[in-house]
């Protein structure tokens, strides 16, 4: 954490709203992607990201700067997307396409080949439906390792989980994945 994200936390911690918005603005980018990749959905993503600052802003004054700013605010995203998708897994109905087009639009291709980018989305289109197979705990490891790119120490800090258990986690999801993909091919030859 650098020295102006502290001086920023120790002012939001002493109700400056205007040090809130700067800090939060370092971050929003970031926990929206976060939200989308478990959500799969834009404006629940938005929701979500919006009701992780509001929960930020409300507990600033417990976070105890042991973790960095970063982990602590990513926990309250992934719990917050846990705790929405535990709420409405009833109502569960993701739109694979939207899951696709979203990750298209933070995944620049440049390969103008026909032939190649139906390729493309035909093997996304393969591990979306898969990813939403898995448990959300499952879910959550591999987003946050394959998707977003944090390091395990990040994803045990994050999910406030042991470093092994992180990597079970990741194997278990990667392993699962492999096995439903595959079973997805072999019905696709019958």
């Amino acid at each position: 954490m650098d020295f102006n994200e502290k001086e920023l936390i120790k002012k939001c911690i002493n109700g400056d709203i205007d040090a809130f918005e700067e800090l939060i603005k370092k971050h929003k980018q970031k926990a929206y992607n976060i939200a989308l990749g478990m959500l799969k959905n834009p404006e629940d993503a938005m929701d979500v990201s919006q009701e992780a600052f509001i929960k930020v802003y409300k507990y600033i004054k417990n976070f105890n700067q042991k973790s960095s700013f970063s982990t602590w605010l990513y926990r309250i995203v992934m719990n917050t997307c846990l705790d929405f998708i535990k709420k409405n897994e009833k109502n569960k109905v993701y739109s694979i396409n939207e899951a696709i087009n979203n990750r298209e639009k933070e995944i620049k291709d440049d390969y103008n080949n026909p032939e190649y980018v139906l390729d493309r989305k035909i093997q996304s289109e393969e591990i979306h439906k898969a990813i939403e197979q898995l448990s959300p705990v499952l879910k959550t490891a591999i987003t946050l390792r394959d998707i977003q790119g944090f390091s395990y120490d990040e994803i045990a800090n994050i999910t406030n989980c042991s470093l092994g258990t992180v990597k079970s986690r990741i194997k278990r999801a990667r392993d699962n994945l492999k096995k439903i993909i595959k079973e997805s091919i072999n019905m696709s030859y019958l």
